[in-house]
């Protein structure tokens, strides 16, 4: 087998892996209602329990534990930890709730806003500049927002919530710097006595459903962590396999699936203010997109001629020529200052590959979270 017959059979898995991870997330509100009479809290709690226990027996699988001496010294990284796991918590509770009480389609709104709030914190927080095409993706943002206000009668305070809470959670993560095993893993450790303790309370006051509603029932629960590791696992496997501009684009299979299954499944309704919002929506993820491919071949040009320039002065000094002062590469060797944004999060995720393809966390993808537990 040839190289490229292998980087062709290494990418169609990890399409494979990455649908399937995205495809996961984005069918995950058919679950949350197969465990009720459970509320949203005792599932949250269920969640944090046994994700712990799966992501525990997957790591031991592995062998992959050498990470946690060296976090345990660095008191910046567990705080951003504890902030990450604060703010992951907050997320999915708010997601289950909406699933289970009918607020599908603004839940799915939230995954799709959050590229536009992951530009705004990078603006506001990092003090990042923007290009015209992301101002204007920004503004159309901010009067779809505004169509949906009208649309629902008051904000849409779940999607703001949850995408808001995700694209504060992929920050915290991008500064911890953990792959996404080891650092859902770290974060469910922090979820994990508080959980417990809320369960050991719960029931000791007779309100559980864990030992009242039958064994089926006590096995869903549990397999909240099977629900929580699995695509992870996809999307790792995913990762290592497809660029980056790849895993950006998947990254909207989640809450598609969940716009889809709000209305066909949940039957939920959808006046025209609210088409109109959405379709705002999408042209602003359409103008993101669109920029950040622009941006990336123009990068990819620009290192191309870096490359080109750099040979033909290795060729030039070897054969013993001093090049001439004219002739050696200008200061533009290297793409453009502001050609490429260090830490926009949107266009690591949909830029076409301007950097090598590389194992990346799942921080580096709006996970989603996205993500990335994208879709809760």
């Amino acid at each position: 087998m040839t190289p490229q017959d292998q980087q062709d059979r290494a990418g169609r898995a990890g399409l494979l892996y990455g649908f399937a991870a995205y495809a996961f997330w984005g069918l995950v509100p058919l679950f949350w209602p197969l465990l009720e009479p459970a509320g949203a809290v005792e599932i949250l709690a269920h969640r944090m329990v046994w994700s712990l226990v799966a992501v525990g027996l997957v790591l031991l699988a592995l062998r992959r534990w050498s990470w946690i001496r060296p976090l345990l010294r660095e008191p910046r990284r567990l705080g951003m930890i504890a902030l990450a796991a604060t703010v992951i918590s907050i997320n999915w509770g708010l997601y289950i709730w909406s699933v289970n009480s009918g607020h599908v389609v603004e839940a799915a709104l939230g995954y799709f806003i959050n590229p536009l709030v992951s530009i705004a914190f990078g603006v506001l927080l990092l003090r990042e500049r923007l290009r015209p095409a992301q101002w204007a993706a920004v503004g159309v943002g901010a009067v779809a927002v505004a169509v949906l206000a009208v649309g629902y009668g008051k904000l849409p305070w779940i999607a703001l919530t949850l995408a808001f809470s995700f694209a504060t959670y992929s920050l915290a993560k991008k500064r911890v710097g953990l792959d996404g095993l080891e650092s859902l893993a770290a974060e469910t450790a922090v979820q994990f006595l508080p959980a417990l303790g809320f369960l050991i309370w719960l029931g000791a006051r007779g309100d559980s459903t864990f030992a009242s509603e039958g064994a089926g029932h006590a096995a869903l629960l549990a397999s909240c962590g099977f629900v929580t590791a699995l695509p992870l696992i996809c999307f790792g496997a995913s990762a290592v396999r497809l660029p980056l501009s790849t895993i950006g684009m998947l990254q909207y299979v989640a809450p598609t699936f969940q716009f889809a299954l709000g209305i066909t499944v949940f039957h939920e309704t959808m006046p025209p203010e609210r088409w109109a919002g959405f379709c705002l929506v999408w042209l602003a993820l359409a103008l993101l997109t669109w920029d950040a491919l622009r941006t990336a071949r123009r990068a990819r040009r620009e290192l191309a001629d870096a490359a080109a320039r750099a040979a033909a002065l290795s060729a030039t000094v070897e054969g013993g020529v001093v090049p001439e002062a004219g002739v050696l590469p200008e200061a533009g060797v290297l793409p453009e200052a502001g050609l490429v944004p260090e830490t926009v999060i949107s266009d690591v995720a949909i830029a076409d590959a301007a950097v090598p393809d590389v194992a990346v966390s799942e921080a580096a993808v709006p996970d989603a979270r996205p993500g990335s537990i994208s879709g809760g």
